[in-house]
C-alpha cells in the first residue's frame, strides 16, 4: 500500500477475493464506513453490518441463492466481479412475490479497495432479465 491508501493490484486481489471466498460472510474485509450501491435504485447500505443486511435478504431471503463467479478482474484500488445469481427466488423481489423459480440474474460489481479494506461496491443487478425469468414481464 502507498502511503496515500491505494492498493497495489495485489493486494486489491487479496482483500476481494477473501471477501468473495466467504461467500459473502467475511465483513472483516470492509471498511467501517464501506457503502454498497445498488445501482439500479439507488438504495444504499453502510457499514459492513448495514452492507451484511443487504446481502442476507438478496441471498437468503429474496432467493436461496449464491453468486456464481464467471470473471474476476482486478487493478490497483478497483475490481470488477461479473456473474450470475443462481438460485430460486423464495421471497419478494423488484416488487415480485416469491415464485420459487430456479433464477440465473446476471451481476457485475466493481469494488474500490483502499488502506486494505473494500469501501464502496457498487451492484449492477440486472432486473429485466430477473422478471423475464419468473414470468412477471418488464
Amino acid at each position: 500500500m502507498s502511503d496515500d491508501g491505494h492498493q497495489s493490484a495485489a493486494t486489491t486481489r487479496e482483500v476481494v477475493q477473501r471477501y468473495l471466498d466467504s461467500d459473502h460472510g467475511d465483513t472483516s474485509a470492509m471498511a467501517p464506513d464501506v457503502v454498497f450501491r445498488l445501482m439500479a435504485t439507488g438504495d444504499e447500505y453502510r457499514t459492513p453490518a448495514g452492507v451484511q443486511g443487504l446481502l442476507e435478504y438478496f441471498y437468503h431471503q429474496a432467493f436461496d441463492a449464491r453468486a456464481e463467479r464467471t470473471r474476476l478482474v482486478v487493478d490497483a484500488g478497483t475490481a470488477v466481479f461479473e456473474g450470475f445469481v443462481v438460485g430460486r427466488h423464495t421471497g419478494e423481489f423488484a416488487g415480485v412475490a416469491a415464485t420459487g423459480k430456479q433464477v440465473r440474474i446476471p451481476l457485475a460489481v466493481v469494488y474500490d479497495v483502499r488502506d486494505d479494506a473494500i469501501v464502496e461496491g457498487r451492484v449492477y443487478v440486472e432486473i429485466p432479465a430477473f422478471l423475464a425469468q419468473v414470468g412477471a414481464g418488464t
